[in-house]
């Protein structure tokens, strides 16, 4: 029973394309016994920076130490067969304890399962045999796999992060919701919206493909401490809600989409993580994003930049509801990984501080450009649809 777990659950890890099953599984119980403490470790360094590249450190590292373990458990549990055959093997150091032979069980078995054969101790027994003919397959195939799986992994992470990257043009860094929307508002900037939501519904899918069947990707950080595919996929979702409930435009049907499948993502990855506990926690807890303030930015911010905004006073309520079916799975994920959720609308410029790669590019447009969009910019308010004087708070 000790072999055949450790080998089923090497196979459900690596090889089943879907979600593992079980609470008593050992990779959740590897991950349960490590994360915790790297985290409480990671926790006593005062510094942001190290303590973001201790976190990145963690899913690598995690998965070699989860194939030190599976190479370990095997070599124990064939050498407790061996054992348990009773001096099935010839040792030119003549074992006579128990102790010993259980020694010399072990060497046969590491040797076995690393294929390395060096003939110095040898099956004695035809059952014996077989085992060392069954464990150095069993090693072979373990090689294979792990030669396989590696590739599979880090292409997963690579396509995850890709789109997570050119998100930083498009949504600022952290992404925000305001900033993409901002962005966008060129003439034709609701196709470039449009398509922009529809690659994301994608990347959704592809999440739901990839990080369902290898959970350890989410622990994978990505290459900028202020970028993450939490923060991105919730600005998305962010997005998304917006355009459902809040703005006027063509955009609501591909919104609607990449919602879904979106809010989908989140859902999944907490069953996985078992973080249905803690997401009850945060939809009964007052809302920590959003609140207030912003919230009347965010209106500022829109309405001046030209979007026609719902003017009814149900609007701030429809936009609390489709938050609840979303934020208290993005909190769960963010409080278990320690990764941060981007706010709704970007931090207020700061002039001793460097404007980001997008801005500087944009200010070294012609003088022409520069005219085009002002007067975009001046045709857009115009024709905007404002909110009324009594419902500029609430909506």
């Amino acid at each position: 029973m000790f072999l055949a777990g450790v080998l089923l659950d090497a196979f459900q890890t690596i090889i089943l394309p879907r979600r593992p099953v079980g609470r008593l599984r050992l990779t959740r119980l590897f991950f349960l016994a490590t994360w915790g403490p790297w985290v409480g470790l990671t926790g006593l360094v005062p510094a942001r920076r190290v303590r973001e590249q201790l976190y990145s450190v963690y899913g690598p590292l995690s998965l070699l130490l989860l194939f030190g373990l599976w190479a370990f458990l095997l070599i124990v549990a064939y050498a407790l067969l061996y054992f348990g055959l009773h001096t099935p093997f010839t040792d030119p150091m003549h074992p006579v304890t128990a102790l010993q032979q259980l020694r010399t069980c072990l060497y046969a078995s590491g040797s076995t399962l690393f294929t390395l054969g060096l003939g110095d101790v040898v099956p004695a027994t035809r059952i014996a045999r077989l085992f060392v003919v069954i464990e150095a397959g069993t090693g072979l195939g373990f090689v294979a796999l792990v030669i396989g799986y590696l590739p599979v992994l880090y292409t997963a992470f690579s396509t995850r992060e890709i789109s997570v990257a050119l998100l930083d043009a498009r949504a600022g860094s952290p992404p925000t919701a305001a900033e993409l929307l901002l962005r966008h508002n060129f003439s034709g900037g609701h196709h470039a919206l449009t398509q922009l939501l529809a690659e994301w519904e994608r990347w959704c899918a592809g999440m739901l493909e990839t990080h369902i069947s290898y959970p350890i990707l989410c622990y994978y950080r990505s290459q900028h401490d202020n970028q993450s595919w939490l923060a991105a996929l919730t600005a998305i979702l962010d997005t998304c809600a917006l355009l459902i409930t809040t703005i006027d435009g063509p955009n609501t049907r591909q919104a609607q989409l990449t919602f879904a499948v979106g809010r989908h993502v989140l859902v999944d990855l907490g069953h996985v993580f078992r973080q249905e506990r803690f997401e009850d926690r945060f939809r009964q807890a007052p809302p920590t994003r959003l609140l207030e303030d912003e919230f009347a930015r965010l209106c500022e911010l829109l309405s001046v930049a030209g979007f026609s905004l719902c003017g009814d006073r149900e609007t701030h309520a429809r936009l609390t509801a489709i938050r609840s079916l979303y934020e208290p799975h993005a909190l769960a994920m963010g409080r278990y990984l320690h990764l941060e959720l981007p706010q709704w609308t970007p931090p207020v410029p700061d002039p001793a501080r460097k404007p980001d790669g997008w801005t500087r590019v944009a200010d070294l447009r012609s003088p022409q450009a520069l005219a085009d969009r002002l007067t975009s910019h001046i045709s857009a308010q115009s024709t905007a649809t404002h909110l009324q004087d009594d419902g500029s708070r609430h909506f």
